[in-house]
């Protein structure tokens, strides 16, 4: 495989982008994971598979220290209520 180098700083950006896509994948998966399961067209790569390659990608960047990579997954972002919610939705039961 051919050796391919990145500067630095653009390593950096890459990393802070895949971390903006994956937490903005993780604020509403019900939503999104019913789009992202219509596009992919398979059910065994889902929103998780996708969130865990990039965050793979942000830790071989240099992005992450990857201690979430090798034990348990922190919590999601929490979920925004709607006007006049009291209480989580269903995706909010996570």
């Amino acid at each position: 495989m051919p050796e391919i180098k990145l500067d630095a700083v653009d390593a950096a950006e890459l990393a802070e982008i895949l971390q903006f896509l994956s937490q903005w994948l993780a604020r509403d998966p019900a939503r999104l994971g019913d789009s992202f399961g219509e596009f992919v067209g398979h059910p065994a790569y889902g929103l998780a598979q996708l969130r865990g390659d990039l965050e793979r990608f942000v830790f071989l960047l240099g992005g992450s220290d990857g201690e979430h990579l090798f034990g348990p997954h922190p919590p999601s972002p929490p979920h925004p209520q709607h006007p006049g919610e009291t209480e989580p939705g269903p995706e909010g039961l996570q």
